[in-house]
């Protein structure tokens, strides 16, 4: 017997489920589950507080926990796989496919642990992520650009896609003509959806904000023709493949904003200050030709941690340039 499905499950289509793993705030972070031909896989499984829901969600589809053979993360970004080891040690038969860089983060995460702690604090990391469990080695595989694999009744392909992160990869699932883009097809958070459908932005967090490559990569994902994505924040987008086409160049235009307020602040000595308040007020100028009608402190609000971030994420990306002797976008 079935348990009730959870409100916090959307049925996506096609065989795939989004899960709220409950992370900072509702529909803020997504974990996918695939399911075809009686087999089950998961896309970014969020923090460990996420892995009792996706666990809850196999139960009240009545998927048996070694139905389930790969655990997928898009990078290793603890909002994406700070649970992966937790989920593995419930999932008997799953193998862990992730990328070749993020690969030895998840057999020994001490220094993902330590970067991310030397961007949230100790507070941050206690309450939100808690302790990282190894994965097996011998559990662990490696991705490759353009390799396929069959898994829950459906044909998945990697895409490297770096730009947010170098440990990056989509996941293109056939079955639905969609990408799993981790944070790479950017940020859709609901509450600014308006009748013109969704809206996006970029995700520049530390320590591999790179903006040429992250341009590259959204038009390799658009270059399939996608009818849908299913970006990490927050659940399904796109309404066929015009749609997908105008949420890839409103992320782009942004983008490239971002790295344009990055340029003109990189000597500033209130640096940090003007790369956040110029991305809300980037943001909220392209929110409001978007239709949206929040007051300016409520879509301050939203973005509040991203723009924190950002600000960060920007500004590693200056100082890497300015060590290399480049000019600010003339490379990563």
């Amino acid at each position: 017997m079935t348990a009730p499905r959870p409100a916090w499950a959307q049925d996506c289509g096609g065989g795939i489920w989004a899960v709220d793993t409950g992370f900072h705030r509702p529909r803020f972070d997504a974990a996918y589950l695939l399911l075809g031909a009686g087999r089950a896989c998961i896309v970014d499984t969020g923090p460990n507080s996420g892995v009792p829901r996706i666990l809850a969600l196999l139960d009240a589809l009545g998927v048996a926990r070694d139905a389930v053979d790969a655990v997928i993360p898009t990078h290793v970004h603890l909002d994406h796989a700070g649970g992966a080891g937790t989920l593995m040690q419930a999932l008997p038969r799953a193998t862990m496919w992730v990328h070749p860089r993020g690969a030895p983060h998840m057999i020994d995460p001490s220094k993902l642990y330590a970067g991310s702690l030397a961007v949230y604090g100790q507070a941050e990391m206690d309450r939100s992520y808690g302790t990282l469990v190894p994965v097996p080695a011998e559990r662990v595989r490696t991705t490759a650009d353009g390799m396929t694999l069959a898994l829950a009744g459906r044909t998945l392909r990697f895409a490297d896609t770096p730009g947010h992160a170098l440990h990056h990869h989509g996941v293109w699932d056939e079955a639905t003509r969609g990408w799993f883009t981790g944070d790479t097809f950017g940020l859709s958070y609901r509450e600014f959806d308006t009748a013109r459908g969704a809206w996006i932005l970029p995700s520049c967090t530390p320590v591999q904000f790179d903006p040429e490559a992250y341009v590259a990569s959204v038009r390799r994902l658009l270059a399939a023709g996608p009818v849908c994505m299913y970006p990490t924040h927050f659940g399904r987008i796109g309404d066929g493949e015009a749609d997908v086409a105008r949420l890839g160049e409103l992320l782009i235009g942004l983008i490239e904003a971002f790295a344009a307020l990055g340029r003109a602040h990189a000597a500033a000595p209130d640096r940090h200050a003007r790369l956040r308040d110029g991305m809300l007020a980037i943001c909220r100028a392209s929110l409001a030709a978007h239709g949206c009608t929040l007051a300016h402190d409520e879509i301050d609000a939203l973005l509040a941690l991203d723009a924190e971030l950002d600000a960060q994420g920007i500004a590693v990306w200056l100082d890497r340039q300015a060590r290399r002797g480049a000019a600010p976008g003339a490379g990563a």
